[in-house]
């Protein structure tokens, strides 16, 4: 079986289109359909549905769908594994987005400079999305804060990050008290469905601040600027983000000690893109370094 076909057949399931997928795979709309009629000749099934310009796969299509992405993920390892000298092959990498929004991009371009011939796919969502992806092995490696649980044994975690709660406030309240600018400012809250707003919320319960709440969302990039405008101040991680460099915030260190929010890597130990893996996390070090010297 060409397995060109069965990649054929996934991306025209994927866009609902002959003419898209010819289009993403840079040959004509008859080569696709050449290619589905002889995967279907030799499994003996019609596969795709067509209706005018759109095509659907049939019930036997939607039957080998995941069986198809399986085999093509499993011939990719195998190709890794042959050729374990040689940095080659495809990474499925999640991410929480205040990565995306800060570090990421610029670990990305360092480790796109070494390892070139390297495909990344890149999923957000938030770090226990991720590690239940991860346990799925729907990613290979998720840019995530540390579970609020014991790491399993099978899994590996590096800590890139270690960022403290701190008062975010318009630079013209630089001078003001850290817990009476909580008390008297507008707040704008971290998400408490997250690592970092939890402890942002356990924070002010213990030290008994009662604040004027005004928004809450989950974004620590956005929250930065909205403070920039003067919408409020906020007590959230303190991200290292090229988008919140040139902002007019000041970042207040609190008085109390709290818990800072642990931010790395995490991936299943022994995987076969191990070390693609390490060869990323050893970018994401030298970046952190590098902002740690900025």
């Amino acid at each position: 079986m060409e397995t060109a076909f069965l990649q054929s057949f996934l991306l025209v399931v994927e866009t609902g289109s002959m003419a898209e997928a010819a289009r993403r795979m840079d040959v004509s709309p008859a080569a696709v359909a050449q290619q589905l009629r002889a995967l279907e000749r030799e499994l003996g099934a019609t596969l795709i549905a067509r209706s005018g310009r759109t095509v659907a796969p049939t019930a036997a299509g939607m039957r080998i769908v995941a069986q198809s992405r399986g085999l093509l993920r499993e011939l990719a390892d195998l190709r890794i594994v042959v050729n374990h000298e040689h940095a080659t092959g495809e990474l499925r990498l999640g991410t929480i987005n205040t990565a995306l929004h800060s570090l990421l991009p610029e670990i990305l371009a360092r480790f796109v400079k070494t390892h070139p011939q390297v495909k990344m796919f890149i999923q957000s969502g938030t770090s226990m999305e991720l590690y239940e992806a991860l346990k799925r092995g729907d990613i290979d490696a998720a840019v995530c804060t540390h579970p609020s649980f014991t790491v399993p044994k099978n899994f590996v975690w590096a800590l890139l990050r270690e960022e403290p709660l701190v008062v975010l406030a318009p630079q013209r309240l630089s001078k003001r008290a850290p817990h009476d600018l909580l008390r008297s400012e507008p707040l704008i809250r971290y998400d408490r469905t997250l690592a970092g707003g939890k402890e942002a919320d356990r924070y002010l319960r213990r030290e008994g601040i009662v604040p004027t709440e005004r928004f809450e969302l989950s974004s620590l990039a956005a929250i930065a600027l909205m403070v920039d405008r003067g919408l409020g101040v906020s007590l959230a991680p303190d991200i290292a983000s090229p988008i919140t460099r040139g902002l007019r915030i000041v970042h207040l260190p609190l008085p109390m000690p709290s818990a800072p929010r642990r931010f790395g890597v995490l991936w299943p130990r022994g995987s076969v893109r191990a070390r693609l893996i390490q060869a990323l996390v050893d970018c994401a070090h030298g970046v952190v370094e590098g902002d740690a010297r900025r």
